[in-house]
């Protein structure tokens, strides 16, 4: 299977490719913003790289967030009309899922990604090795270190992750995820696919006229 693999949900504009071969292809820029006008270039010359044509990916698939509120939307709606165009199957993978995948889980323990929605909250999510214990929630931060503090053998068996974990345990900011993981769980994704959405910490701020949510 070839895939593609984008993302634009933080610090940098990143796309992957995987073939069926032994090393992935990847490009990669740090960038606070521009990641709208640096994907497609990142993508044909990548493709143009390995020989490959759009109409050749077979799937394509975009981190969704929590992340950047216009990064999210840049690479879920790049992902969306390249699959239109090409025909390629399109899927979304949350951001807390990556993170998770990413993560060294202890045996018979679990992974809490904590993603640092600023404003003082935090959306929170737990996984095992089964897939996610519950659904995402945000939780002002108080809260979310009281309750972490109040788990039971305080989390002995638990592994924190995330852009904010670190301000939960004190410890040093983590790592951003691997790419390579993020095209593990593309490729391990069992059909029926519904077109990705972008996943927000929040609702927008924005209001339609009216006062409508956008």
């Amino acid at each position: 299977m070839r895939i593609l693999a984008i993302d634009t949900t933080g610090p940098a504009c990143s796309v992957a490719l995987r073939l069926p071969g032994p090393a992935d292809h990847v490009s990669s820029e740090t960038m606070a913003r521009g990641q709208a006008e640096r994907l497609a270039p990142m993508v044909r010359d990548l493709l143009a790289e390995v020989g490959l044509a759009p109409s050749g990916i077979d799937r394509i698939g975009a981190a969704v967030g929590p992340g950047s509120f216009a990064g999210s939307r840049i690479g879920v709606a790049f992902a969306r009309g390249l699959a239109l165009a090409t025909g390629a199957e399109c899927i979304g993978i949350s951001n807390l899922q990556w993170w998770a995948s990413s993560a060294e889980m202890p045996e018979a323990g679990s992974v809490l990604v904590v993603h640092d929605a600023r404003r003082g909250e935090v959306v929170l999510q737990g996984f095992d090795p089964n897939g996610p214990l519950a659904a995402a929630e945000t939780r002002p931060m108080e809260d979310a270190r009281a309750a972490l503090a109040a788990s039971p053998g305080n989390g002995a068996h638990r592994v924190l992750t995330g852009t904010g974990a670190h301000l939960l345990d004190g410890g040093p900011e983590r790592q951003p995820p691997r790419l390579a993981a993020l095209l593990d769980l593309i490729e391990a994704a069992k059909p029926p696919f519904h077109p990705p959405k972008p996943f927000y910490a929040r609702p927008p701020d924005a209001k339609l006229p009216g006062g409508r949510e956008a």
